[in-house]
């Protein structure tokens, strides 16, 4: 752990983090929504997925600093009567958790073909790119209603509702790999006409060994830039999904559907089941977004200023 530290902070990139406040507060505010989020069932006011914690008659209760808000309800109730900070925590939790499955799916298969497409070129490659080229000719969201509509309308809102957190990560990943599949082999393209390739070959190592030690480690700039931004992409489509009733359902809130499950009641003075959520949601996406740019522009020396 200690020469893994060192080596960490004998790094360029953190040399360029250190001196970048913008940056160093993104991060400090990202880590600090995980570490609330991933320790709700320790730290959490209550248990929104325990029936004995939640009682009816609380519903629609305001922030405790409104007027005829409770103490113990420090953001106020939700229309199920549960406390809506604890909700907000056990969702952002279930929102991070959707979007780093779903990056890792896409970094599995992105990564995947755009090293065979780039690596052996030819007919394989005009397939591969082909069929990249259709998927992103469509929108993720639109093909992603159409395909939990139908899943939805097969297997019913009670099963359907056991199995949201795989059928999103699946949709999200597999409908954005291709982002991945098309940096990918831009990189390998370049990287398997230099020198280093062609010594691995003379000394007999396969293809897909040469593939994946060799040139997949000089290709994982652009691909860390790309998998920050998705991230953020995967979470807001989920929110987006789950806003449209096709995400999480209501017992298992994420923040899409905690927004989604207080808009019908935002106009008749309920404000805070929408408005809290809907500030934590654009709170994640900002700080990753924003370490996105960081990183772009540290990892590009044209494009770093700092």
């Amino acid at each position: 752990m200690r020469k893994l530290w060192q080596a960490v902070a004998g790094s360029d990139l953190y040399y360029h983090f250190k001196r970048d406040k913008v940056a160093i507060a993104s991060f400090s505010t990202l880590m600090l929504m995980v570490l609330i989020s991933f320790t709700a069932p320790l730290i959490a006011p209550f248990d929104p997925y325990d029936p004995m914690q939640i009682d009816i008659m609380n519903s629609d209760i305001p922030p405790s600093w409104v007027e005829n808000g409770e103490e113990q309800f420090k953001l106020g109730t939700d229309a199920q009567g549960r406390d809506m900070l604890s909700t907000m925590m056990y969702g952002t939790r279930i929102s991070i958790t959707i979007g780093l499955l779903a990056v890792c799916l896409q970094l599995v298969i992105g990564i995947t073909l755009g090293l065979v497409a780039g690596y052996f070129g030819g007919r394989i490659d005009s397939i591969l790119m082909r069929i990249a080229d259709i998927q992103l000719s469509f929108s993720t969201l639109m093909v992603a209603i159409i395909v939990l509509a139908i899943f939805q309308a097969s297997l019913g809102a009670d099963l359907y509702g056991e199995y949201a957190l795989l059928m999103l990560v699946l949709v999200i990943g597999i409908a954005e790999w291709p982002q991945y599949a098309r940096t990918v082999r831009a990189s390998v393209l370049a990287e398997k006409e230099k020198e280093y390739v062609d010594a691995v070959r003379v000394i007999g190592l396969g293809p897909m060994r040469i593939m994946f030690r060799h040139i997949l480690p000089n290709t994982l700039s652009p691909v860390l830039v790309i998998s920050t931004v998705q991230v953020a992409n995967a979470i807001m489509s989920e929110a987006a999904l789950s806003f449209l009733g096709l995400g999480m359902p209501v017992n298992q809130p994420s923040l899409g559907s905690l927004i989604n499950a207080g808009f019908e009641f935002i106009l008749s003075g309920s404000w805070w089941i929408t408005t809290f959520p809907a500030i934590a949601l654009i709170l994640l996406v900002l700080v990753i977004n924003l370490l996105g740019d960081w990183l772009r522009d540290v990892l590009n020396p044209k494009l770093y200023k700092g």
